[in-house]
């Protein structure tokens, strides 16, 4: 008796034997290229990690900026490549750590940076010149580099070495995950002036990673992350060109962002069709002719909804088939998430084993001796194909309703997400779908486990700190730059420049926010029943 065809997560049906034939009229020529160049299905680099490894980026940070600077040493020493800056709550909504709607939150999801003082503090002994760091931070994204650009040319760095990347992608926060601060059409001016201000001044860094991520721990499923994410991505594209940026001045410094899930096969499918999709929106759609346009550039995380709190060593398991679908879908950095994050934030042990998956993974197997190694494969190449297309389908629909910023308004993207996300919690309540150690293999007893906590009296260290600050810095200096950032978002200037002349004085982060908001306004979403 034939076995029935299973279903995708993206929805189209898995045959349970591909062979000749599989997919249909393929041309490996037209479909696949040469590693390194269009379409880039093969991967973006010729050799990929045939020469060095992708790059070991484990986001950290919590507490205070002492404690995450002794966690990014810990991480380094321990033969960490890149650096990844997870920053808490008030900082990613722009609130000074001692604002009333920080009460609470200061220092419990990530590390809080109020200052120029802060970022110093954070990179204490970690020269900036030497190593790459991302930030994942989005309405304030600009501020966050500017202090990182501060603290780099206090250390004799020039803003010419700085290499790294700022996540600065607002608009999925409409879509998944909630920290915007501005309306739409600000915040996208906001996003090009970052993009015009680093091709002039920080040219290393890359000036947004467009983030499919969070729509994914959302529920979104890999066809839909893959059209929201690019979605998003043609309209940062098409306000860059609005602001009278040529193309291929700025799309070169693009990345994007993505999750690695356990469902391995479709997710080394999902990278080989996104790079796809991009390669030709970017070459037929926006007349792009410099390869590295082309090129979709990204970075992984595994996926922490998948991460339990029953039995949480299988996290390890878990954690290990998403890296290794991520690398073998041509990953160009990689963070992978400790055991316990289902609990809290990882612990030192924890992340020191996540660390060690990449480095196993890298070092004692043989995934970085040859490029692709799906390549022709007649399952994988049928689920590229089958995932692209329904990626494809899902973009068509945001531009017959104005595009991905006309969707957000209109709900769309968000509705497709609750759906699959509701879907998928009731195969997992109902039993169809297996979560070992949560609806089978089930453990009667659970070993006990001491999370890593945040003292609650950062709140009132980080006060102290802005109150000492405020005091100490010219009043005037501070007054004067801000009234000069309000002017230029008045106007139609970079606010990148008057905006670093603030922070230079010793403006605190909330205060630059809160200088915009009062030109700019905050959004306010709309609630669609």
């Amino acid at each position: 008796m034939a076995a029935e065809p299973r279903r995708a997560e993206s929805g189209f049906e898995i045959e349970p034997v591909y062979g000749p034939g599989s997919p249909a009229g393929w041309d490996a020529a037209a479909r696949l290229g040469r590693p390194g160049e269009y379409p880039y299905t093969r991967g973006v680099y010729p050799t990929m990690y045939t020469g060095r490894p992708w790059t070991m980026r484990q986001y950290a940070g919590f507490g205070t900026a002492a404690e995450s600077n002794a966690r990014y040493r810990q991480l380094i020493a321990g033969g960490g490549t890149g650096l990844s800056v997870a920053f808490d709550l008030p900082t990613q909504m722009g609130y000074d750590s001692d604002a009333p709607l920080a009460a609470g939150e200061v220092g419990r999801v990530g590390v809080a940076v109020d200052s120029v003082e802060d970022m110093a503090v954070l990179f204490d002994g970690i020269p900036l010149g030497g190593v790459s760091t991302s930030m994942t931070v989005n309405a304030p994204a600009a501020l966050l580099l500017l202090l990182y650009q501060l603290v780099g040319e206090a250390q004799g760095v020039a803003p010419s070495a700085l290499t790294g990347t700022v996540q600065n992608d607002v608009l999925k926060e409409y879509i998944a995950r909630g920290t915007y601060i501005f309306p739409p059409e600000p915040s996208l001016r906001l996003a090009a002036d970052v993009f015009r201000y680093c091709r002039a001044e920080v040219p290393r860094w890359n000036t947004i990673s467009i983030s499919g991520y969070h729509m994914a721990e959302a529920g979104a499923d890999p066809a839909q992350e893959v059209a929201f994410t690019l979605a998003n991505g043609i309209a940062y594209v098409r306000t860059a060109l609005a602001a009278g940026m040529a193309v291929d001045d700025f799309a070169p410094r693009l990345s994007f962002f993505f999750v690695a899930r356990t469902t391995l096969l479709e997710e080394v499918a999902k990278f080989r069709a996104a790079r796809r999709i991009w390669a030709r929106i970017m070459r037929d759609g926006f007349g792009a002719r410099d390869p590295r346009s082309q090129m979709l550039r990204f970075h992984t995380q595994t996926a922490g909804v998948q991460l339990t709190a029953q039995q949480p060593e299988v996290n390890l398991a878990r954690v290990t088939v998403q890296a290794l679908a991520a690398v073998l879908g041509g990953t160009q950095s990689l963070h992978t998430n400790g055991f316990d994050e289902a609990l809290a934030l990882p612990t030192e042990k924890a992340a020191r084993l996540a660390l060690r998956t990449q480095q196993v993974l890298a070092y004692e197997t043989d995934v970085t001796a040859t490029v692709d190694p799906f390549a022709g494969s007649y399952a994988v190449e049928s689920l590229t194909d089958g995932v692209e297309a329904a990626a494809r389908a899902l973009m068509d629909r945001i531009e017959e309703q104005g595009g991905a910023v006309a969707a957000i308004e209109l709900g769309y993207q968000k509705g497709e997400i609750e759906r699959t996300a509701y879907r998928l919690q009731r195969e997992t309540d109902s039993g169809e779908r297996t979560v070992v150690g949560v609806n089978r293999f089930r453990s009667d007893t659970e070993e006990p486990y001491q999370p890593l906590r945040v003292d609650p009296a950062i709140e009132v260290r980080q006060a102290r700190r802005l109150a000492r600050l405020r005091a100490e810095r010219s009043a005037g200096a501070v007054t004067r730059a801000l009234d000069g950032l309000r002017r230029t978002a008045e106007g139609t200037g970079n606010v990148l420049y008057p905006m670093k002349e603030a922070l230079a004085a010793r403006a605190t982060v909330g205060e630059v926010c809160d200088a915009l908001r009062g030109v700019w306004g905050t959004y306010a979403p709309v609630e669609r029943f």
